[in-house]
């Protein structure tokens, strides 16, 4: 993964030189995204700039990418899975100029472009994490896309002259854009026409199109296991996130078995790095931590297990709120160990990362949704989770990942599990109460379908927020700390200070001023969204649980009252 920057719609009058210093200035805000090189493109309508991490053809794949005859650039953050498949499928010859993953991007442009299909049938072709800019010159338009979920972050606005700017993250164009805005996930942007269509869009989305539908066991372990396995591409050492609980432990269990062999030959040569590697990291005495080692002796992976302060959590705040760009409470609580972490992990060698985002909205993981009121419901608050993951979840294991250069992969919003894991009806994920009286757990689908594969205390383990993982004392140290740094009468004032989204609690309040500081224009505080956190991010589900509805605190273990028992 990378980042990018890119400035469109430049006219005769511009200063082309002094608009690319400023392009490199922007771009180097987001350099600890792609430390391994820069590339930059001028022509005199577009500029685009490339920060690169290399983890597919290290050697060569130097962004941005050039078609033979100079026509096409595209600069990509993230990684396109099906590339080989894709290129095999091309109907148009390609010149191709490197190795790399994302050129194809350009190839699948160029052929669409030749039969009038245009952008939207190639963009659902890609299976990947991406965010990308393609410049066509002849034709002087830009083409700006985001893969369906928002796993990879972008950014755009316009600067007081009116140009398209985007970027891979916010704090590089925070300054120059009074319009800066997050780009909306499964869509793509046509500078030439200056519209926004969005090409991403699952009959599942509907509940009457899975109501009733049934998939079996084997189709879900199949379907997640060829995502894990897809995303092994790599040419770089890697590992995986291992908390211990049930979704992180299923990534590197499959993650495990097919580490041996290169993806990338079809699994005909010995890997590179053949040892798998695991990482965890917790206060001492962590949840998370025991939970990891058990896991990891279990499924063989080489386990490194890392113990972090309290006061250096605290300490590195203001540089997580800097990085996630956020100041929502669940993922700046959550992020801060990921972003310690994701520094240890650096500083092994390691570049890419496997990790569990994405079950909980799939499955319904979450707590409340023990007191869903019917499959409908239930589905649908699914497809809500959905599609607020690019501001919390995602945002949080990309962000936190990426300051340090890591990067991370998420199996579980692979597209083609997504298409088997969402289309059956939900009824089979609800939490249904047995004949023996206890109440079944979450996931029970995701448990069952990988039963035997885990040992049974991570295969029913009870579900721990991230940030409750890592330690409960995280979080009392929070809230104890911002009781001494927020007065009562600066929370009752809120709202003067912070009229958009005023923070609820004193917590809220602290981080609220730091994104302040890094980030003081009204814009950049619209791109957090308002309302409760992910933990409960809706008013049909906040009505299921009054309990949540009332809670400012949005830690799961703050909700008491739901009992969980193994099937």
């Amino acid at each position: 993964m990378c980042s990018i920057f890119g400035i469109f719609g430049l006219q005769s009058g511009d200063d082309i030189a002094t608009l690319r210093r400023e392009a490199l200035q922007c771009s180097q805000r987001q350099r600890h995204r792609g430390p391994d090189w820069s590339g930059v493109h001028v022509d005199d309508r577009a500029i685009l700039v490339h920060e690169r991490l290399a983890i597919v053809d290290p050697a060569g794949g130097s962004q941005p990418l050039l078609s033979e005859d100079g026509a096409l650039v595209l600069a990509v953050n993230g990684e396109i899975y099906n590339h080989q498949a894709l290129k095999s499928e091309l109907r148009v010859p390609y010149a191709f100029q490197t190795a790399s993953d994302c050129e194809v991007v350009s190839a699948l442009y160029r052929e669409h472009a030749a039969d009038g299909s245009g952008p939207s049938a190639f963009l659902e072709r890609l299976n990947g994490i991406f965010a990308f800019a393609l410049w066509d010159r002849d034709s002087g338009r830009a083409i700006i896309a985001r893969d369906p979920i928002g796993v990879v972050p972008l950014y755009w606005g316009h600067d007081r002259e009116g140009r398209l700017r985007v970027a891979s993250e916010m704090k590089a164009l925070a300054d120059t854009c009074a319009d800066v805005a997050q780009f909306p996930p499964g869509h793509w942007y046509d500078s030439a026409s200056g519209v926004l269509t969005q090409y991403y869009r699952r009959p599942w989305r509907d509940f009457d199109a899975v109501e009733g539908v049934d998939v079996s066991l084997d189709d879900v372990r199949e379907a997640f296991e060829a995502a894990v396995h897809r995303q092994l591409m790599t040419d770089v050492p890697y590992g995986v996130l291992l908390s211990g609980g049930l979704d992180s432990s299923l990534v590197a269990a499959v993650a495990a078995r097919y580490a041996r062999h290169r993806v990338e030959d079809g699994d005909q040569s010995e890997a590179w790095w053949p040892r798998l590697h695991s990482f965890a990291i917790g206060l001492k005495g962590s949840p998370d931590l025991a939970a990891a080692a058990i896991a990891a002796e279990s499924l063989g992976t080489v386990h490194h297990g890392f113990e972090y302060t309290f006061e250096e959590g605290l300490d590195a705040i203001p540089d997580v709120i800097r990085h996630v760009e956020t100041f929502d409470v669940t993922t700046i609580r959550a992020s801060t160990p990921m972003f310690l972490l994701a520094r240890r992990i650096k500083a092994m060698g390691v570049k890419m990362v496997l990790s569990g985002e994405g079950s909980d909205e799939i499955f319904g993981g979450y707590l409340y949704f023990h007191k869903a009121p019917d499959a409908r419901q239930f589905h649908e608050e699914l497809v809500r989770k959905l599609d607020a993951l690019h501001t919390y979840d995602c945002l949080r294991a990309n962000k936190s990942m990426m300051a340090w250069g890591v990067e991370p992969r998420v199996p579980f919003l692979d597209r083609e599990f997504l298409d088997v894991a969402m289309r059956f009806d939900a009824a089979h994920k609800m939490i249904h109460r047995g004949s023996d009286g206890f109440q079944r757990m979450e996931k029970g689908v995701l448990r069952a379908a990988f039963d035997g594969h885990l040992p049974d205390e991570i295969l029913w383990r009870q579900k721990e927020q991230f940030s409750d993982g890592v330690g409960y004392g995280w979080i009392d140290g929070l809230k104890a700390h911002a009781e001494a740094q927020v007065s009562d009468r600066e929370l009752a004032s809120a709202a003067n200070r912070f009229p958009y989204n005023p923070p609820q609690t004193k917590e809220a309040y602290f981080y609220r001023s730091v994104f302040e500081r890094e980030f003081p224009s009204p814009a950049a505080a619209a791109t957090v969204p308002g309302g409760k956190s992910i933990a409960c991010s809706s008013p049909a589900a906040i009505a299921w649980d009054a309990a949540f509805a009332n809670a400012a605190d949005p830690s799961g273990r703050a909700v008491a009252g739901v009992h969980h028992a193994a099937a």
